[in-house]
This record gives structure tokens, C-alpha cells and sequence, in this order.
């Protein structure tokens, strides 16, 4: 598998993943005003969506070390991946991180290497480790593999309820966006697809308003996970992107903090704000539902100091950036 991602590819990621990650629940939400539906990745064994990817890639490599960057949950996919194939895992970070990713990934025995203050600068040390170590990479979303893994999220979504007419997928470098549209619209060419992401530092988005990747300047943001580059060279992911999705909406940081109150006053659950920007987009009516309505909520790797500040309607502070709290309201 080289250039191009096929049904075939995701249907081999499914078998791979079987009975270590797949087949999360996928439910119907409280949300009023719409017939909408949450993809619960936050029931993955470690907690978020990424564990698909990282399980297909480090499965197929015969290298004994593998390495990464990651804006967190990607790190902790290829470390838990890498533990159960008894590889080395080294995980390349920036100073960006929450120090809660950053002790998951230590827990589960990989090694973390933290560089600079944005995923370009991680990378950098990921191809140093590649070049004079000859670790192998495992991309956080340009690599066939981990496509072809993060699709099967598409895939089952629809097998779960087909009568889906839009998907709402969180959006950072693409991997996910892209693997689901793949799937989603392999099983039905009328569903729309759409990525969304925070207004500041989102790559793929002016990468694909510029028609080729672009450096973003990444910043604080309560969807963490969403942050970094998309890598200059892309060759997989922001072609996807620009070919299968319909469109990409922004959301504020206001808005990321009133879906995280509303997911979890109203739903019960703890999620990243890189989860809720699908319910954050409903919310602020960037995207009309019509029809059954998608989203997957990726993560629930939180900061628990900035989410209890958040659901009890608290100032969070984003570098040089203050979300003023607001008490939620049903």
C-alpha cells in the first residue's frame, strides 16, 4: 500500500483491529433540535480514536522501535501499540502538550521526548531518531496505514445506522477526517461529510484554502488535540481532505466551551474539546441538521482541573487568551 487508500485497505485495518478497537457504540444524544448521534471513540482502551491508526501501522512494521510526534493522543496509541508488540516506543512532543497526555503516554512505558513549542518541532526530532537510530515512524495522519485505520470509524458508523446524512469530524492533520469520508461515502455517496476545527492555528483548514499545506502558528486552545501542522510535505491526507469533504467549519473557543458544558450536563460525559467541535458547530448553527447527524467524539484524555473550570461555568485561561465562564444552562 503505497499512494492511494482503498475499501480494501480499511476492511484489512478491521480485521486487525478486531476485539482490541473496534466496535465503540454509537448513540443517540440529548441534544434538542436535531436527530443526533455520538460515535463514542472515548470508550477506546486508551481513551480515544487514535488507537485504530496506531494498532494497524505498528503491526505491520518489523522494526523493533517505532516513534511518533503527537499532539497527545496519537503518542498514547502507538505507546499502547507498541507494549502489547513488545517494540520500544519513543513519543516527540511540544512543550504544548498537557502534562496530562504527557503522563499517560509515561504510564504506558514509552519513552517522551519533549521539543520546542509546536508538532514542526517535534517532528524534526522524529526524523533524527529515523535517520540515526533507524527507528520506524508512525505518522499521526499521513500514513496509509493509519488512515486505513482511522477509516474503520467511518465505516462502522454506518454499518450502526445508515441512514446518516452528515458526519461531523473533528479535523487536525486529516487522518481521521479523511479515512471516514472514504468509508462513509464508499457505503453512501450522499452522505455529507464535514471537518470541523478551532478558529486559531488550524492547519489543514488554510492549507486547503491555499490549495497546497501551509504553516499555522500554533496556539493554546481548549481542543488541544486538534493543534499542529499538517507537514509541508503531505502526500495523503490533505489530498483526501480537499477531494471527499464537503466542507470545513470553524468554532470559537466560546463556542468548544459551551458543547464541553452541554456534553457533559446534558449527556453525562467527559470529553476533549477536540471532541465537541461537531456539537459546538450544531450549537452555534454553523452546520443545519438535516436528517440524522454524526459526530465522533475522539478523546477524553482531559486536563481535569481546566474541564472542572469549564462544566462549572469558570474563566479558563489560553496563553493570552481568557474564555470567560459562563454557568451552563439547559
Amino acid at each position: 500500500m503505497t499512494g492511494t487508500i482503498s475499501m480494501a485497505d480499511v476492511e484489512a485495518a478491521a480485521r486487525t483491529l478486531r476485539g482490541r478497537a473496534d466496535s465503540t457504540p454509537l448513540v443517540p444524544s440529548l441534544f434538542p433540535g436535531a436527530d443526533l448521534w455520538l460515535k463514542l471513540e472515548i470508550c477506546q482502551p486508551i481513551g480515544a480514536f487514535k488507537l485504530r491508526g496506531a494498532l494497524n501501522a505498528v503491526a505491520a512494521t518489523d522494526a523493533p522501535a517505532v516513534t511518533c510526534c503527537s499532539t497527545g493522543n496519537h503518542g498514547r496509541g502507538v505507546a499502547w501499540a507498541a507494549r502489547a508488540a513488545g517494540k520500544r516506543a519513543v513519543i516527540c512532543m511540544s512543550a504544548l502538550v498537557p502534562q496530562a497526555k504527557v503522563d499517560g503516554i509515561r504510564a504506558l512505558g514509552a519513552e517522551v521526548r519533549i521539543t520546542g513549542r509546536s508538532q514542526d518541532d517535534a517532528q524534526a526530532e522524529v526524523e533524527r531518531l529515523v535517520a540515526e537510530e533507524g527507528l520506524a515512524e508512525i505518522s499521526p495522519f499521513d500514513d496509509p496505514l493509519v488512515i486505513a485505520g482511522q477509516a474503520t470509524v467511518g465505516a462502522e458508523m454506518m454499518a450502526q445506522k445508515p441512514d446518516l446524512r452528515t458526519i461531523l469530524v473533528p479535523l487536525s492533520g486529516g487522518g481521521l477526517a479523511a479515512g471516514v469520508a472514504l468509508a462513509a461515502k464508499a457505503a453512501d455517496p450522499a452522505v455529507r461529510v464535514i471537518g470541523v476545527t478551532m478558529d486559531r492555528g488550524a492547519a489543514m483548514h488554510d492549507s486547503l484554502r491555499a490549495g497546497q499545506p501551509v504553516a499555522v502558528e500554533e496556539v493554546p486552545s481548549l481542543a488541544d488535540s486538534l493543534g499542529g501542522g499538517i507537514g509541508m510535505r503531505n502526500r495523503l491526507s490533505f489530498p483526501m481532505c480537499r477531494d471527499l469533504l464537503d466542507d470545513v467549519v470553524l468554532v470559537s473557543e466560546g463556542e468548544i466551551y459551551a458543547a464541553m458544558q452541554a456534553l457533559f450536563h446534558r449527556d453525562g460525559l467527559v470529553a476533549e474539546g477536540g471532541s465537541v467541535v461537531g456539537l459546538a458547530a450544531l450549537m452555534a448553527g454553523k452546520v443545519v441538521a438535516e436528517g440524522p447527524v454524526g459526530t465522533i467524539l475522539t478523546g477524553r484524555n482531559v486536563d481535569m482541573a481546566q474541564f472542572t473550570r469549564v462544566v462549572t461555568g469558570q474563566d479558563v485561561q489560553l496563553g493570552d487568551v481568557t474564555v470567560t465562564g459562563v454557568p451552563y444552562a439547559a
